[in-house]
């Protein structure tokens, strides 16, 4: 089944969430959300890292994130690996928000046309 273009997946818009919750122009790293995520209601979203990573890079190549790596010299001197450090754009926040919208509207028509019996 493939999705309409623009649409984002449930994970994609759990990640935009925690990075607007990290602070809309603080960088992140993806175990950071990893562990954000699971240690909200997106966990169950979550079903490997390598879902994560993914959904990262089609963030990115959408343009609602930016993505860097950190300089070496800073990972080599708290003696770990080089971190890859995300941002969440103006289109990303955007797009969460309609997407919000979106969501809030449709719930709202579902309780608009519930009858009871």
């Amino acid at each position: 089944m493939r999705r309409k273009p623009g649409a984002l997946l449930p994970v994609e818009l759990a990640i935009l969430g925690a990075a607007l919750e990290s602070g809309a122009d603080a960088e992140f790293y993806g175990y950071a959300i990893a562990r954000q995520m699971q240690a909200g209601d997106a966990s169950r979203l979550l079903t490997s890292h390598g879902t994560l990573y993914k959904a990262l890079d089609r963030l990115v190549k959408a343009g609602l994130l930016t993505s860097r790596w950190e300089d070496a010299q800073v990972a080599a001197d708290e003696e770990r690996p080089r971190r890859r450090l995300y941002r969440l754009t103006a289109a990303g926040e955007s797009a969460l928000r309609q997407a919000e919208r979106a969501a809030a509207s449709a719930s709202a028509a579902l309780v608009e046309g519930f009858q009871p019996l």
